[in-house]
Formats: C-alpha cells, sequence, structure tokens
C-alpha cells in the first residue's frame, strides 16, 4: 500500500511538469510563427479586414477563442487544495508575493523607461492610433513590457522548478497563490502603471479583460478539474486528458501569433531594430528579478528545494495574460501587444540558462533532496 501511495502520489506532482516536445522547442516555433504571420500578412491583406469584421466591442471573436484555449489548459493543471499548504511553510510564498507585487512590476517600470523611453528613444520612431488617441511606438511598446512585468507564472515555472530539482508540491502552492492573487491585483496595478505612463485605459475594460482571460479560465478550470477527478479519477484526468489538452494550449498561442504577426509584418520588415530593442529590458529585468528572489531566499536560509523555484517563479513572465490583455486593451495590431511576444521569444532560452545557473548553485544553499520530484543526482547517499 505505501509503495502505491508513494507512486501515486510522485506521478501527481510530475503532471504538466515534463517538457513535451512543443514545449521544449516553443521559441522555435515561435519564431516559424513570427515568419508565418509576416509571410501571411504580406500575402493576404484582406485577412486583418475579415478579422475586424469578427468582432464584439472591439474585441476579435477568433482571438478571443485562441487565448481562451491558450489560458484554460494553465488553470486547469492546477492543484488550488495545496495552497493550505503555504500555511505550515509559509516563506516561499511570502518570498515571491514580495518580489511579484512589490518589486518586479516597478523595475518593470524603470527598466523600459530607461531603455525604451530614454535610451533607445531617437530609433524608435513612429506613432500609432490606439482607442482613437496618437500614441508613439516607444511608449506602447513600454505599455506592452508593463503587462509582462506585472503577471508572474503560473504554467511553465512548474517545468522550470522540476528541471531544476525543485520541491514541485511547494511550486503548485506558490502557482496557486500567484493565480488567485492575480485575479485581484493585476487590474488595479496594471491601470496605476499605465496611466503613470500616460496610456490611460478605462477600469471596465481591464477589469473585463482580466475576468475574461483569467477569471474565466480559472472558473472553467477549476470547476472541470473537480468534475473530472470526480467521475473519471486521477489516473484519467492526468494521463489521458492533460496529455491531450497541452497541445491544444500550445497551438492556440501559436494560432495566436500568427494572426499578431500578420498584422504587425509590416512593421517588423521595416523595423526589425525594434525586437531587439524590446528585448533589451526584457532580458536585463527577468536576470534581475531572478537574482534579487536568489539572494533573498540565500539570506532567509531557505533549502535550494524551495529556493530554486520561489526565485524562478519571480523571474518567469504569465506571457498568455499579457498577451491577452495587450490585444484587449491596445488592438491585436498594437505596439503592446509586439512587445508581450517579444517576451514570448526570449523566455523560454533566458528561464533555461536560470535553471542551469540554480543547479550549478545549489551548494550555496541547505539541501533537502527528499522534497524534488526529479532527483539530484548529486544528492544521491551512496549508503
Amino acid at each position: 500500500m505505501g509503495t502505491n501511495r508513494s507512486q501515486a502520489t510522485t506521478v501527481r506532482v510530475q503532471a504538466g511538469s515534463n517538457l513535451s516536445f512543443f514545449e521544449k522547442y516553443l521559441t522555435v516555433w515561435v519564431v516559424l510563427c513570427i515568419l508565418a504571420g509576416i509571410a501571411l500578412g504580406r500575402l493576404f491583406p484582406g485577412i486583418a479586414i475579415a478579422l475586424d469584421a469578427m468582432s464584439v466591442y472591439q474585441v476579435s471573436i477568433p482571438i478571443a477563442v485562441c487565448l481562451f484555449f491558450m489560458m484554460y489548459p494553465i488553470m486547469v493543471k492546477i492543484d488550488f487544495t495545496q495552497a493550505a499548504n503555504a500555511i505550515r511553510a509559509p516563506k516561499p510564498v511570502i518570498l515571491t508575493l514580495v518580489v511579484n507585487w512589490l518589486i518586479k512590476p516597478f523595475t518593470m517600470v524603470a527598466f523600459a523607461q530607461f531603455f525604451l523611453g530614454w535610451l533607445f528613444r531617437p530609433l524608435i520612431a513612429g506613432t500609432e492610433i490606439i482607442r482613437g488617441s496618437e500614441v508613439t511606438l516607444a511608449n506602447s511598446y513600454i505599455a506592452g513590457t508593463i503587462l509582462l512585468g506585472i503577471a508572474p507564472c503560473t504554467a511553465m515555472v512548474l517545468m522550470w522548478g522540476y528541471l531544476s530539482y525543485g520541491n514541485q508540491g511547494h511550486t503548485l502552492v506558490m502557482v496557486a497563490v500567484n493565480s488567485l492573487t492575480m485575479l485581484f491585483l493585476y487590474a488595479p496595478l496594471g491601470r496605476w502603471l499605465l496611466a503613470a505612463n500616460d496610456l490611460t485605459v478605462p477600469w471596465q475594460t481591464i477589469v473585463l479583460s482580466v475576468v475574461i482571460y483569467v477569471g474565466l479560465p480559472l472558473v472553467a478550470g477549476m470547476y472541470s478539474r473537480y468534475w473530472i477527478l470526480k467521475y473519471k479519477g486521477r489516473e484519467w484526468f492526468e494521463r489521458k486528458f492533460l496529455k491531450y489538452l497541452t497541445p491544444v494550449a500550445i497551438t492556440a498561442l501559436l494560432l495566436t501569433l500568427v494572426l499578431l504577426f500578420a498584422f504587425k509584418g509590416e512593421l517588423i520588415v521595416n523595423n526589425p531594430l525594434h525586437i531587439l530593442l524590446i528585448a533589451v529590458p526584457l532580458f536585463i529585468q527577468t536576470n534581475f528579478i531572478f537574482l534579487i528572489g536568489y539572494v533573498a531566499a540565500l539570506k532567509m536560509n531557505l533549502s535550494y528545494e524551495d529556493a530554486a523555484p520561489a526565485a524562478l517563479i519571480g523571474a518567469s513572465n504569465h506571457f498568455e495574460v499579457a498577451i491577452a490583455t495587450a490585444v484587449m486593451l491596445f488592438g491585436l495590431n498594437s505596439g503592446a501587444a509586439l512587445a508581450t511576444v517579444v517576451g514570448v521569444l526570449i523566455e523560454v532560452p533566458v528561464m533555461l540558462m536560470l535553471v542551469e545557473f540554480c543547479k550549478r548553485t545549489a551548494g550555496w544553499f541547505p539541501r533537502e533532496p527528499e522534497k524534488a520530484t526529479l532527483p539530484d543526482p548529486r544528492c544521491i547517499n551512496p549508503y
């Protein structure tokens, strides 16, 4: 009995944590979708007009459907019942909350303003029309980076924690807490920071975007997870349902990117430098926030198995929410939406680099290897 229970626990923790074929090469697929979108936009410019006709309150129905299927698989994987575990060991959760909501949004604004709003400003010429107002491309890009900076990761961090020999049980707790706090903090914080950067967004619009792209998938995920576990069982949920659902999420993301770059193709072809310029503050922000979390975990004397995912969850962004919100607030062909996609482009290689850094510096921390789902071969007891 004990052995079976242990095996069941291992399977449960690993669910959704292994890198699938699509997820492992996500950066490659993103690049291919960028090229496909650019080609599509230049060869068939009428697609933009057709999509605009299929909209309600300036929200494209095809895009809304893609974005829902991009978010739902993430939410259905989260075991929210494990949030109660945070009460018994709150330090890693407190650390991630402080980094994600009290530090990360403001450092993102600072880096974006410095690089995109000042240093690179002469290289980012041009304006665009957003909600009837003329906005500089630089400010639009800054808005996209802000939406990335206030969206803590609740999905792929499960993979980063797994690959870094982290405590997946606690990672799930941090993911659950982040998802719930994002539901309440993303809209007010986003509106405040965007308004401070000369991009005023109506309360109703940003709240509606959070409800549609976070709240609706969250409720659907929680309810369907409960129903499936109750009537079909955990094994069917993990071995059948999740197996076929994950490619749906990646496919929806890639379809969204194809459509987005179909609109932005002309701008990218004429200004390929913009992609690189946007990537600079995002790259620096990711590494800076990781170091803050990692050093803080070291000072708090956390075990490596808790410290690694705590730092990684702060460094990683929930780019799905950021893309969805940017599309709804500023439009599919906006600079803000483009900036969020650049976040997708650099996310995987940068996070894999940080995972490797964690593994190489694990000796800085106390070790509790029994907590890890993926055993660290360096911690195997020879006796």
